[in-house]
């Protein structure tokens, strides 16, 4: 079991290293996801993310356009997903041993929380701020 501490790290980095390590076996518990960041500047990062959510289909634009999520542990988990071979076994399997929180839940208070050295972007978006401009808070 891994408590990785999501304050103030890459998504991508924080992404690939809980894909590596639910890959390997074990489960993967993201918490304070809130104060993940996203490099880039600010309004262009919020219309990268509301161009996807906003792609529709012209057949029927509410059965078939994809779905991107809004929220922060949402936005999270599918970063982890693309990530993974979520097409075969032991990817849906790794997928579902990842688990990502808001805050520090109760049961992982007194856990052993670990925090990736990763640099700050001089230009970054929080995934919290992110979530509330586009509607998912």
């Amino acid at each position: 079991m891994i408590v990785i501490d999501g304050t103030d790290t890459p998504l991508g980095r924080i992404a690939a290293f809980a894909a590596k390590k639910a890959l390997l076996g074990e489960t993967v518990y993201i918490v304070n996801a809130e104060n993940i960041v996203v490099s880039g500047n600010r309004d262009a990062v919020y219309e990268r993310f509301k161009s996807r959510i906003d792609l529709k289909t012209h057949r029927n634009p509410i059965v078939n356009s994809p779905k991107y999520p809004r929220t922060v542990t949402g936005i999270v988990r599918r970063s982890v997903r693309g990530m993974l071979p979520r097409w075969r076994k032991r990817g849906r399997e790794a997928f579902r041993r990842v688990k990502v929180w808001r805050g520090i839940p109760d049961e992982l208070k007194n856990a052993k929380i670990e925090r990736l050295d990763a640099k700050l972007p001089s230009k970054y978006v929080r995934l919290g701020d992110l979530a509330k401009m586009l509607g998912g808070w």
